[in-house]
């Protein structure tokens, strides 16, 4: 069984059937490695914006594709980004969040290397533009579900 750390008092826990447990970065990682859809969330002029977006990780970091448009926009003017991707099954779910530097990619070194990761649009529609994002920071939590305690 892997250690985890208690989300609200710090404290270490097995990762049997406790209601909220902290992820470790590899398992965060990995998490985020097994999924292919998740939320970019940024900022213009004061208003917060959150896209789906398919992505794939590469070296540590987040890449999608996107086109001209708002999401292209938001991380040119404001590139402190947030990340979510989450799963669940009837049981229990998890959430990864990014905190992260996004960046468009503008070399021919950078756009050949975005393209051997063969991350194809879901959509028929063009998106000529690479972002990337690094994270700052990475944090996860595993929930299993269940009744309120004392609660039933």
């Amino acid at each position: 069984m892997s250690h985890v750390v208690d989300v609200v008092s710090g404290t270490g826990l097995s990762t049997g059937t406790e209601p909220v447990a902290v992820l470790s970065e590899r398992e965060c990682w990995d998490r985020l490695g097994s999924q292919s859809l998740g939320r970019i969330v940024t900022t213009v002029d004061d208003e917060a914006n959150i896209f789906p977006v398919n992505f794939a990780v590469h070296n540590r970091a987040i890449l999608f594709r996107t086109g001209e448009g708002t999401k292209l926009i938001s991380a040119a003017i404001n590139n402190q980004v947030v990340f979510e991707v989450d799963d669940h099954t009837a049981s229990d779910g998890w959430s990864v969040i990014v905190r992260g530097t996004a960046r468009t990619l503008r070399t021919d070194e950078e756009l050949d290397a975005a393209a051997r990761v063969q991350l194809l649009p879901w959509t028929a529609t063009t998106k000529t533009h690479w972002v990337l994002v690094s994270p700052n920071r990475v944090t996860g939590r595993r929930f299993h579900f269940g009744p309120e305690p004392g609660v039933g």
